[in-house]
C-alpha cells in the first residue's frame, strides 16, 4: 500500500476508468486504458512477478512515469530478497553470519552493474558514439545507465519486470543478463528462494574449504558430509540440465528454428535465454523469439514446473538432514562463515561453478556475438 502511494505521487495511474481517446503529437488519436495499475505495480515488483499492465511493462509511462519512480521500482526489486538475509541472521542467532550474505549478494550484484555499465555506454561505433552509448532497446527517458541497472536487478531477482528490450542489448550486455539468471538469482534472488538458493552456495563453498584443508566441513554448527553434498548437488545440477539440455534439443530440431527472428550466435541466445528465464522462474525475454508455438509453450511449460519445483525439494531435504544433527561445538579450525574471506570465498565459488556450467553455451552465443562487435 505503501508503495502504490509513492507510484501514484510519482505519476503512475490508478483508476477504475475505461478506455480514453488521447490526442497525439502527429494528429488523430488513440485509445488508452485505465486501471489499477500502482497497486498491480506494487505487487508485480515487490512479489518478484514481473507482468505489467501494460504489454511495454516498466517502459510503459503509466506504469514507470519519472526517473524516480524507475529507481524506485528497481528499489522495490531488490528490498525483499536483500533484507531477507537480516532475517536470517537472526534466525540463527548471529547477524554477522546474515550481514556475510548480504556482502556477497551486494558484491555479486555490484559487479554485474559495473560490467554492464561498461558494454552498454563503452561499445563502439560511430552510432553509439553520437548517442551516447547502445542506446537501441533502452529506454530513452532514462538513458543507458538506468536501464542497466533495472536490467540487472530484474534478471539477478526471480522478477523478470523490464524497462528496456534486452535482446537489443549488446551482446555482451545479453549475456550478463543471462549469466544473472544463470547463477540462480541468488543476488540478491527472488522473495525467499534467493536467500536458500544462496545458502546453498555456502553450503558447496564449506565443503570446498574442507576439502582444502583436509577437515570435515561444518556450516552453523552443522556438518557437512556426503548426504548433505548430494542434496546440493542435485540442487544446482537441475536448473542446468533443463536449460542446457532444452537449448539443444530446440536448437537440433528444425521447427523450432522457424521462431528465431535472428540467426547465428544472437538466435541461438534468444534460445538460450528462453530456457533460461523460464527454468530460473524469471519470466522476461529476449523478444526476439516466437514462442507462441506447441513446441516452445509446452517445452518452457515443463522448464517452469521442473525448474521450480524440483530444487525445493532438495532444498527441504537438505534443511531436514541438517535439522537431524546436534550442533557441534566451535574450535579453532572451524571456519568461520561471518567473515570477509568466506565472503569472498563464496563470491568465487558461485563465479566458478556458473562458469563451468554455463560457458560452453554462453561462448556460442553472447560472447561470440559480443566479441565479433
Amino acid at each position: 500500500m505503501v508503495a502504490a502511494v509513492v507510484l501514484v505521487a510519482c505519476g503512475v495511474i490508478q483508476n477504475f476508468s475505461g478506455i480514453h481517446e488521447v490526442g497525439q503529437f502527429t494528429g488523430g488519436s488513440q485509445q488508452w486504458n485505465g486501471g489499477a495499475v500502482a497497486s498491480q505495480e506494487a505487487i508485480k515488483e515487490l512479489g518478484t512477478n514481473g507482468g505489467g499492465y501494460f504489454n511495454a511493462n516498466s517502459a510503459h509511462p503509466f506504469e514507470n512515469p519519472t526517473p524516480f519512480s524507475n529507481l524506485f521500482e528497481i528499489f522495490l526489486l531488490l528490498v525483499v530478497p536483500f533484507s531477507l538475509t537480516r532475517t536470517f541472521g537472526r534466525m540463527v542467532g548471529s547477524l554477522r553470519q546474515g550481514y556475510a550474505i548480504l556482502a556477497t549478494m551486494a558484491t555479486i550484484w555490484l559487479g554485474f552493474v559495473a560490467l554492464m555499465m561498461w558494454t552498454e555506454f563503452a561499445h563502439h561505433g560511430p552510432a553509439f558514439d553520437l548517442a551516447g552509448g547502445a542506446l537501441e532497446g533502452k529506454e530513452t527517458r532514462f538513458g543507458v545507465g538506468a536501464s542497466s541497472i533495472f536490467a540487472v536487478s530484474t534478471t539477478l531477482t526471480s522478477t523478470g519486470a523490464v524497462d528496456s528490450f534486452h535482446s537489443s542489448f549488446t551482446g555482451l550486455g545479453g549475456g550478463i543478463t543471462m549469466l544473472g539468471m544463470q547463477l540462480g538469482e541468488i543476488a540478491p534472488g527472488g522473495t525467499g528462494s534467493g536467500l536458500y538458493g544462496m545458502l546453498i552456495m555456502a553450503v558447496i563453498a564449506v565443503f570446498i574449504a574442507g576439502l582444502m584443508v583436509g577437515r570435515t566441513p561444518e556450516y552453523l554448527g552443522k556438518k557437512i558430509g556426503t548426504r548433505e553434498i548430494k542434496f546440493a548437488a542435485c540442487y544446482l545440477l537441475i536448473t542446468p540440465a533443463l536449460v542446457l539440455v532444452l537449448t539443444a534439443v530446440a536448437m537440433a530440431l528444425p521447427t523450432p528454428g522457424d521462431s528465431m527472428t535472428n540467426s547465428g550466435a544472437h538466435g541461438f541466445s534468444e534460445i538460450l535465454y528462453a530456457y533460461t528465464s523460464a527454468a530460473n522462474n524469471n519470466g522476461s525475454a529476449f523478444a526476439g523469439l516466437n514462442a507462441d508455438t506447441q513446441w516452445f509453450n509446452s517445452t518452457l511449460g515443463v522448464a517452469m514446473l521442473l525448474g521450480r519445483f524440483l530444487p525445493m525439494v532438495f532444498v527441504l531435504a537438505l534443511a531436514g538432514s541438517l535439522a537431524e544433527q546436534r550442533p557441534v561445538p566451535v574450535t579453532a579450525g572451524t571456519l568461520r562463515t561471518e567473515k570477509p574471506l568466506f565472503t569472498g570465498l563464496l563470491v568465487g565459488a558461485i563465479l566458478i561453478i556458473t562458469g563451468l556450467t554455463y560457458f560452453p553455451a554462453l561462448a556460442l552465443g553472447p560472447l561470440a556475438e559480443g566479441l565479433a562487435s
